[in-house]
């Protein structure tokens, strides 16, 4: 179900740009959500069930920012889920202009003991969910004959991290995607580029232990972790016109953690 949002005739929205966020209730998507937030813009966002006042809270904030924000729970393990998503954004926008494959998860543990259904449950999310939204939005873009796709991969999909296999397999195996994805849709005039980002200051880090974040914090450069908007202004960069002639690439945002 699509949560609030003012009806936009489609006269108005011929006018509009749409974006759509995965995972954009809070954190690096919420901060997205609000970069890109103004008023000929609309932004959809998928939640899941846990976080449905975080997204009413993205929904308030997108607003008073000036912009257009609808929420829906939608699971992108779920093809169906996902195909039903996109089928209502056409309907009501009649376009999609960016999708931002933001969703995440962590299950963390090390290898040996790592339980099949902990690996299947972040590579469905984190990977499948990707390419069920990218599939789900493709011949759109290509009838537009322009798009803008962005992956959200991370530093550990092309360093490694000790008891994160999972996670670590999911992000690198999106950088895979993101290149075979640019190569397919190039002749369409959609970009198709991931961001990486380094430790960054969210809900899904906050929990780590002191010492953890410490030790993560000895391997950066710059002495400071991200800040959700430090990923945000480089989304919002590849997602413009600016960025006509990026595709398949891969961009760092990490202090300088890895270089």
């Amino acid at each position: 179900m699509i949560a609030n949002s003012k009806p936009v005739t489609s006269m108005t929205n011929d006018k509009k740009r749409v974006v759509v966020i995965t995972g954009g209730s809070r954190g690096i998507g919420r901060a997205i959500g609000l970069r890109m937030a103004d008023a000929d813009t609309i932004i959809y966002f998928n939640y899941s069930s846990r976080n449905s006042q975080d997204a009413e809270e993205t929904v308030r904030l997108v607003e008073e920012a000036g912009g257009s924000a609808r929420a829906a729970c939608v699971n992108v393990a779920s093809q169906q889920e996902v195909q039903g998503f996109f089928n209502r954004i056409i309907e009501e926008s009649g376009r999609v202009d960016v999708l931002v494959n933001n969703a995440g998860i962590t299950i963390d543990g090390l290898l040996l003991r790592m339980k099949e259904a902990d690996w299947d449950r972040v590579l469905a999310i984190n990977l499948k969910g990707a390419f069920h939204c990218i599939q789900a939005v493709a011949k759109t873009m290509m009838k537009q004959r322009t798009g803008r796709i962005i992956n959200m991969a991370s530093v550990v999909g092309v360093m490694g991290n000790a008891g994160q296999a999972n996670y670590v397999a999911s992000k690198a195996g999106l950088i895979g995607l993101t290149k075979t994805a640019a190569r397919e849709l190039a002749p369409r005039g959609i970009t198709v580029n991931a961001v990486a980002p380094g430790f960054i200051d969210t809900p899904m880090t906050a929990p780590l232990a002191e010492k953890v974040k410490e030790a993560m914090l000895a391997q950066i450069p710059l002495g400071r972790f991200g800040q959700p908007q430090d990923v945000a202004e480089v989304v919002a960069f590849l997602a413009s016109d600016r960025a006509s002639y990026i595709t398949g690439q891969v961009i760092h945002v990490n202090g300088g953690m890895y270089m």
